[in-house]
């Protein structure tokens, strides 16, 4: 999927800088939906006159430009940060709470100060003026930039988690319910990184 140019990704950022938030943030998460390990989001913090050419939603990214883009992201952001929950905090507070939990730890995180939050979707209950934009990885820079950051962290995770559980295959499925993960599930059981609130049945029992 050929990615947007960049004036258009930049559209809600120009608008804000043009009303005097010089600092814009972008927040997004990875992981909602796996069967395994943690959800993890992501704020990246920009000034005005930023901009990466090809970034976009990280699903429709290829592993290896993730990885590129990534290291462009990290060094070329204002301030960036990162919030993590893990499997027994989703299934104690369910996953939507537990991503708002990660997006605000992600925030909080910041060593910068935003002046507008951008999120993807997800309207958070914060004092930062903020604008939550349904698919928002794919119509800000910012958000585009934080899914990135998000996704190559939790993609990091599952493949260090796969050295202690290798049977599920986690470096291939990154905790999602593929067949291989089910049958694995059938065979051995769940284990801590198992989100045990989730349906972990390949046959919906």
């Amino acid at each position: 999927m050929p990615t947007p140019p960049l004036e258009q990704l930049l559209q809600f950022e120009r608008s804000l800088w043009k009303k005097g938030f010089r600092r814009v943030a972008g927040i997004d998460e990875a992981g909602r939906g796996p069967l395994a390990g943690p959800v993890v989001a992501a704020c990246a913090l920009f000034e005005e006159g930023a901009g990466i050419e090809g970034v976009y939603d990280s699903k429709a990214v290829s592993p290896k430009k993730r990885e590129k883009l990534y290291d462009l992201i990290t060094s070329q952001a204002v301030s960036w940060a990162i919030g993590i929950v893990e499997a027994p905090v989703i299934d104690k507070i369910n996953i939507y709470q537990a991503t708002m939990l990660a997006m605000r730890q992600a925030v909080d995180g910041l060593t910068v100060p935003p002046d507008f939050l951008l999120i993807d979707a997800m309207p958070l209950k914060t004092d930062i003026p903020s604008n939550p934009i349904i698919k928002g990885d794919q119509k800000s820079f910012a958000v585009a930039a934080a899914s990135i950051i998000a996704k190559v962290t939790r993609d990091r995770i599952m493949n260090d988690l796969h050295t202690k559980y290798p049977e599920f295959g986690w470096n291939r499925n990154k905790g999602y319910g593929t067949a291989e993960h089910y049958a694995a599930l059938e065979a051995y059981g769940y284990t801590p990184q198992h989100r045990q609130s989730f349906n972990l049945s390949s046959d919906g029992r």
